[in-house]
């Protein structure tokens, strides 16, 4: 563990050195700045002391990035920030970069923090909506103001490329902005009885206190289209982001609390899912439960809910397929399969590794795309020019590597990548995988790999296309190339999928509107938008006898 200096121990020297804080903090001045590092407030600046406890070498940390390497980020408990013990979280374009040090919550912290949030939701549920307004506008204004900070941030920790990471943090702002005007245009009906002299209203409520469970692929989009629907609608929350990655997050609620959240409305308990997810799940205090993430945990998620009469929504796998057809355009095909399967390292549950493609354009179209991933630039996250930034961390790595062991085994031919690759800094660089002649029935074309790997089937026609494409017992989404009003027509109403894309990438999809699958890859009401609303709220219809 890094020492951490505590600000009174800075020389004079040090002191005068440090850097003004930036606008959006509550800090008078750079001391003052410093000051607050370790006493609950911003907390941006870290001071390194490297010749341990009784050291005299002190090494002050700062850039335009504000580094945290040596501070303790802390959890956010009933409106106070708590916790002793912490943990790295290491930069996987260089694992020698600690990004900073976050909190490692217990099961006894995780037990005061929903009890916090039950307190704190009768009050909070029955806030004025320009309130709510205000906090979840002033969290979308910082959030875009900082979106290269906070973008770099998310890179650091998580690997996606710089720009990338920026246009996360950019949706995140965006999310907030939607819900934030939502509280504002909460509505219900009015509708008269068939009975005569009494009328009917249908409202939507709050339905309690919101456990929260993320993912580690979108650190900072999915914990904002998560927590802001639900305080939107007056629920209380209590979240734990994914171990991997928790500054993000950390980030997120740090806003959220400046922009005037009461204590207690918001709950942050960074740690292992062994202790905090299962604590979160055996409380009956947590009302309802909205998860992103494996399989196999989502399934324990349903479990443990049903058990207690729990509502709960899950978000998890995906084999998305891309269906190109041979009057498919061929440019719009590479770019559109290129950005599915690769981009984001191929770290989303809406990539597409299935790639299934009929027999005349098939090699033209093989070869086209075999080109285009020889020339993606796999590198340091925050380089500029990088197309693909690192795998997010050892154990990934490997997974994405056991599979290109198992397509060869299987039969399929690598034609494109699939080597490690070494860069100037020592991080978890994979050149994406193509893999030709594969059939649907391999565990390459079946099981989620979550990494830069696809698979491109060969098909006759249109028909086995479909066919092929529904073959999955996943369902989230599915896209098609091709210049057949037709067939575009048929695929979208046909395609068992949540999502579908039609000469567009099957990953990347608006705030806005609904996101979400069937079969095996949800469970409950749909994320984002308006139909948010379904998970995050309880309705109630109400008889008044007008006299």
């Amino acid at each position: 563990m890094i020492p951490v200096l505590h600000p009174a121990e800075l020389t004079a020297d040090l002191r005068a050195s440090v850097i003004a804080a930036p606008p959006w903090c509550r800090c008078r001045s750079g001391p003052d700045h410093a000051a607050l590092t370790r006493s609950g407030g911003c907390r941006r600046i870290g001071y390194r002391r490297a010749g341990g406890p009784g050291g005299t070498d002190h090494r002050f940390i700062t850039s335009e990035r504000h580094s945290d390497m040596t501070t303790l980020h802390k959890n956010l408990i009933d409106g106070a920030w708590v916790g002793g013990e912490g943990k790295e979280n290491i930069n996987p374009s260089n694992i020698k970069d600690v990004v900073g040090i976050y909190a490692q919550a217990s099961a006894e912290e995780t037990k005061q923090a929903i009890a916090a949030a039950k307190a704190a939701f009768p009050a909070w549920s029955r806030s004025g909506i320009l309130e709510r307004h205000a906090i979840l506008r002033k969290t979308a204004d910082e959030i875009l103001a900082r979106k290269d900070e906070l973008g770099e941030l998310l890179s650091r920790e998580e690997g996606k490329t710089l720009p990338e990471g920026i246009g996360e943090v950019t949706r995140a702002g965006q999310i907030f902005d939607f819900f934030a005007g939502a509280v504002l245009r909460l509505a219900g009906e009015v509708l008269p009885s068939v009975r005569p002299g009494i009328g009917v209203e249908i409202t939507r409520e709050p339905i309690g206190v919101i456990g929260i469970i993320t993912p580690w692929n979108f650190p900072i989009a999915i914990p904002s289209w998560k927590i802001a629907p639900a305080l939107a609608y007056g629920n209380t929350v209590v979240i734990k982001p994914a171990d991997l990655v928790p500054g993000s997050t950390w980030a997120i609620v740090d806003i959220l609390v400046r922009a005037g959240l009461p204590k207690g409305v918001l709950n942050l308990v960074m740690g292992k899912g062994s202790v905090v997810g299962q604590t979160m799940l055996d409380s009956r205090d947590v009302t309802a439960i909205t998860f992103t993430g494996s399989v196999g945990t989502g399934k324990r998620v349903a479990a443990a809910s049903v058990e207690l009469g729990r509502k709960f929504q899950l978000e998890m796998g995906g084999k998305n397929p891309t269906v190109v057809l041979d009057d498919a355009d061929l440019k719009v095909a590479v770019e559109s399969v290129t950005q599915s399967a690769f981009f984001s390292t191929g770290q989303r549950c809406t990539a597409s590794s299935r790639v299934i493609v009929t027999e005349v354009i098939h090699d033209r179209f093989v070869e086209a795309l075999a080109e285009r991933i020889r020339g993606l630039k796999v590198g340091n996250a925050l380089e500029p020019g990088i197309d693909i930034g690192p795998v997010v961390d050892a154990n990934q790595l490997k997974q994405d590597t056991d599979y290109i062991e198992i397509g060869k085994q299987e039969g399929a031919k690598l034609v494109a990548g699939g080597e490690r690759v070494q860069k100037e800094t020592e991080g978890y660089f994979l050149q994406p995988a193509l893999f030709t002649e594969a059939t649907n029935s391999m565990r390459i074309s079946r099981e989620e790999i979550f990494g830069p790997v696809a698979s491109v089937i060969r098909v006759k026609d249109y028909e086995e296309a479909l066919a092929t494409s529904n073959d999955t017992e996943f369902g989230l989404s599915a896209g098609i190339v091709t210049t057949s009003l037709k067939y575009a027509t048929h695929f979208k109403r046909n395609a068992e999928a949540g999502m579908v894309m039609v000469n567009v990438p099957t990953a990347g999809v608006d705030f806005h509107v609904p996101f979400g699958g069937r079969k095996g890859s949800s469970y409950g009401p749909r994320e984002q938008g308006t139909y948010a609303a379904e998970f995050f709220t309880v309705v109630k219809t109400a008889y008044t006898a007008a006299g």
